[in-house]
């Protein structure tokens, strides 16, 4: 079994939209895959198709059923803010063992499985631990999602660096076009090149629905040229 773990350097930087595109890519190919986003904040039951959750499973061709829904996501909170903090509005915690022991059982239940984090890469989400504790638990190969805003690179090379501190085996650095930025997307992917050696940099503007993404065909052949090493 193998598993690819998509995080970002925060919130709203491309994450689901670059780890639909790469589900979309990978079934394309003909390969099995599931998705998982095991912790959702800021989620509103009346607009599930809208969700982070809910993109994954139209990534995958699957129904939005509650069932569904609580297969991908189990732990899903109203309040957008980091997961710890969203379920101690609910009167909840996080329970972090829970959280990896469950993505241990996604990461083997299928062919290929995609997991989704949340937020960015220090972001909080138990009482004691972040998304990096997380992703440490599980060593999977990760595609780390950056935006090309003004002070993107700071944040990119800033994440990177905590990834490979920990040991995280960082497949692709994947700049996310950010819309309206004073910065532009190739001026922020040469910069985060010359730093983030021997890590690729990959390019993903905002293109419209349709055809395969030039980038995101890209992204899927670092994971499919040699499926030994995502494992």
């Amino acid at each position: 079994m193998t598993a690819i773990f998509v995080t970002g350097t925060g919130t709203d930087v491309g994450k689901t939209f670059v780890a639909c595109g790469l589900i979309t890519e990978l079934r394309r190919r003909g390969r099995r895959v599931a998705a998982f986003k095991p912790l959702a904040s800021g989620f509103d039951p009346a607009q599930a198709a809208t969700s982070d959750p809910g993109a994954l499973l139209a990534a995958l061709d699957e129904p939005l059923l509650p069932a569904n829904l609580d297969r991908i996501a189990p732990w899903r909170y109203a309040a957008p803010l980091a997961p710890d903090a969203a379920a101690a509005a609910e009167g909840k915690r996080v329970d972090f063992g829970a959280v990896v022991a469950f993505s241990r059982r996604a990461r083997d239940a299928a062919e290929l499985a995609v997991i989704e984090g949340v937020g960015g890469v220090m972001s909080p989400i138990a009482a004691h631990h972040t998304m990096l504790d997380w992703m440490a638990a599980l060593a999977l190969p990760t595609v780390l999602v950056a935006g090309s805003y003004l002070g993107a690179q700071s944040h990119a090379l800033t994440a990177l660096a905590a990834l490979q501190a920990r040991q995280i085996p960082v497949r692709a650095l994947v700049v996310s076009e950010t819309a309206g930025a004073a910065v532009g997307l190739a001026d922020t992917v040469a910069a985060l090149a010359r730093f983030a050696k021997p890590v690729p940099v990959i390019a993903v503007p905002r293109l419209a629905p349709g055809a395969p993404h030039p980038a995101i065909v890209a992204l899927a052949d670092l994971f499919c040229c040699d499926a030994a090493r995502v494992r």
